[in-house]
């Protein structure tokens, strides 16, 4: 959907453009603003057609956004800046459409590249990396669901002055050897396999020694600072060129930590296919070969004079105008190379970015790095295996980053653009969101020491630098633990083993779940549990039920017989996904004896249901596909007229969370989302 209005736009800007000005393009530049109070979309064609139309562009942008008038699925067009078109979408018509299945016709066609976690490696994974991942995830799952192929990446940054910072402290503040850190690396991952303690692992060892050595390059002496910032530089240098003991260093902790950051993206169910790393992108020489393609194209110039003189640079984007003014260099230009021959971050982005439209002409060597139970996950090499499958050549990308990297992947854009890339440039998203920060009473809750000037602050931002933050892991145990402590006290017919892989499960997915029983083996009547968890649903106090009986033919009957109540037999992913998409199904109802063969070891209620719950996982999350909305609408009103629902504090929307009640012969872990779940 977001595609298509995006097309939308350009379209009727070509359209306007012709009949206003007679000029006939080929492609439109739409772009997303950094800032959502910027719009969804925005256009600098004005700035682009000044020179052109011999106009100023907030001119032109005037002209244009008059004859725009209205387009379904816009709110409001308005002018920002030196002549930017910011577009703001009709949010309530856009989700109705998105809904309803709208704008997916051609989706099977295209081959989207998400990037997301991308956590350099060199500590354990925080809050920060885990939003990142989760918001990652989620936006893959929703693709998926449209029917595109998607790659999931994880960029890996293991030649950066991060993983320098703790080679450094390995080498120079501990003073160990190659073969000290490799023999560190197997006891940290012996003595965690053992104990199961994240303190043993190896990436928290890390974690300590990073905000170590980052305090160390400021505690001594000016002179002696100055040699170990100079120490740093060096480090990075013997890094980045390899073949040397201090590159060998840096492999090691890098590999090491790289592998534990997967292990806790699984604990969510976070897999990757491709992590494409630095190393790599330098020594395979990319940045060559771009380096020319951008020379060629003129999208890069050599500066002459001015603040940039000797170095290599781009135009920014919205500059255009700028930079056809007076016969002075462009100071505001971005530096691609500087004049040392060193190249920019952006400039070895545009590199891998090429690479992923498929438009460099290089490619990696690939290997097989993780094992996920259902697939592979391949990492770059400079030599890899003869047989491998194809990562790059998307049609599509999505770079799931922070907004700090708004200014970076707008100059990677314009200079595909500026390459003739324009298709290309056009499908380059950058999905981004703010930085984490803890509240001082979180962080105090969280076992900080906070100071008195932080306790004064509204919020503290997370620092890995400093130390400070919350260990993804962590965090993933203290959600564990807090259900554990429900499950405890609903779950008293378990025994601790089975408890906890209950907790594990529910925490994992992010729901809160109330549980309507059955808690033992015995027999007994079903429609004492599924009436109950019917009405909680009916009643608004929880969106989404899941019933299980032996052949869910009586929970659904009964279920049914409430106003409200849309209760479906669901035997697959596909009877789910179809219940939810055009029934608007809002209790799901499952047959424990007809889960399959392997689910039979327990007749009764006992211990095959936890079993089950690994059969069911992959039908529960469509509890979160979209439905009809009209018909919701319907059954909202049925709801509010019936008897059911005469108590005013009983009058609440149907679908305003996200919700599993699970009675009758379930153990079974909710579908995965971000929102609160009963």
């Amino acid at each position: 959907m977001y595609l298509e209005l995006q097309q939308s736009l350009s379209a009727r800007l070509k359209s306007v453009l012709q009949a206003k000005y007679g000029l006939i393009l080929d492609s439109i530049p739409v772009e997303v603003p950094p800032e959502l109070k910027f719009g969804e979309l925005a256009t600098p064609i004005a700035l682009q057609l000044a020179r052109t139309l011999r106009k100023a562009p907030r001119a032109i942008a005037q002209e244009i956004v008059a004859e725009l008038g209205s387009l379904p699925g816009f709110a409001s067009f308005e002018i920002a800046g030196a002549g930017y078109i910011n577009a703001h979408l009709d949010r309530a018509s856009s989700a109705q459409g998105t809904a309803r299945g709208e704008g997916n016709a051609t989706a099977s066609d295209v081959h989207s590249l998400v990037e997301h976690t991308s956590i350099n490696p060199n500590k354990a994974a925080h809050i920060g990396h885990l939003r990142n991942a989760i918001l990652g995830d989620t936006f893959v799952r929703m693709l998926r669901a449209a029917g595109q192929q998607v790659t999931v990446q994880n960029y890996i940054d293991n030649t950066g002055v991060q993983v320098a910072d703790v080679v450094v402290g390995f080498l120079h503040l501990e003073g160990k050897t190659v073969a000290e850190v490799r023999a560190l690396i197997v006891d940290c991952a012996s003595r965690f396999a053992d104990s199961g303690n994240f303190a043993d692992a190896f990436d928290y060892l890390c974690w300590d020694l990073y905000a170590r050595t980052s305090q160390w390059y400021a505690s001594g002496a000016d002179e002696e600072n100055a040699a170990r910032k100079q120490l740093r530089y060096a480090t990075l240098h013997q890094i980045e060129h390899g073949g040397n003991e201090t590159a060998a260093v840096a492999e090691l902790i890098s590999t090491a930590v790289l592998k534990r950051h997967l292990e806790t993206m699984l604990r969510l169910g976070i897999e990757y296919d491709f992590l494409p790393r630095e190393s790599e992108i330098l020594h395979l020489k990319f940045w060559d070969s771009a380096f020319e393609l951008l020379k060629k194209s003129g999208v890069l110039y050599f500066e002459t004079e001015g603040k940039n003189k000797g170095c290599w640079v781009m135009t920014r984007p919205g500059d255009e105008a700028k930079a056809g003014e007076g016969d002075g260099p462009n100071e505001d230009a971005k530096v691609i190379v500087r004049s040392n021959g060193t190249v920019t971050y952006v400039g070895k982005d545009i590199a891998y970015h090429l690479w992923k439209f498929g438009l460099l002409g290089k490619d990696f060597g690939y290997k097989k790095f993780f094992s996920y139970p259902s697939h592979e996950c391949w990492i770059s090499a400079m030599e890899g295996e003869a047989h491998h499958p194809h990562f790059g050549g998307a049609t599509a990308i999505y770079n799931v980053i922070d907004a700090r990297q708004s200014d970076p992947q707008a100059n990677v854009i314009q200079a595909l653009r500026g390459m003739g890339h324009t298709a290309q440039a056009d499908r380059y998203t950058h999905f981004s969101y703010e930085m984490v920060a803890l509240t001082p009473r979180c962080a105090v809750d969280l076992g900080y020491d906070v100071s008195e000037e932080d306790q004064k602050k509204a919020y503290i931002e997370v620092s890995g630098r400093k130390g400070f933050g919350v260990k993804a892991d962590d965090l993933i145990d203290k959600l564990i633990a807090a259900t554990m402590e429900e499950v405890n006290k609903r779950q008293t017919g378990r025994d601790d083993a089975e408890r906890q892989k209950i907790a594990a499960q529910i925490a994992d997915r992010g729901h809160e779940v109330v549980d309507f029983g059955t808690d033992g083996p015995k027999p007994c009547d079903y429609p004492d549990f599924a009436i109950p968890a019917a009405k909680a649903v009916a009643l608004g106090q929880a969106d989404r039920g899941i019933l299980i009986d032996g052949s869910g033919i009586g929970v659904s009957i009964i279920a049914n017989k409430l106003p409200g109540i849309r209760a479906a037999i669901c035997h697959d992913e596909l009877t789910a996904e179809i219940s939810r998409r055009h029934n608007n199904a809002n209790v799901l109802c499952f047959a424990a004896d007809l889960l399959g063969e392997a689910e039979r070891e327990d007749p009764g209620l006992g211990g095959g249901e936890v079993e089950r719950a690994g059969h069911l996982a992959g039908v529960l999350p469509v509890l979160e596909v979209g439905s009809d909305l009209a018909l919701h609408e319907r059954a909202r009103a049925r709801l509010e007229g019936a008897s059911l629902l005469g108590h005013e504090r009983h009058r609440r929307p149907l679908a305003s969370r996200t919700e599993l009640v699970l009675p009758v012969r379930n153990r079974v872990r909710g579908a995965r989302n971000s929102q609160r779940t009963l």
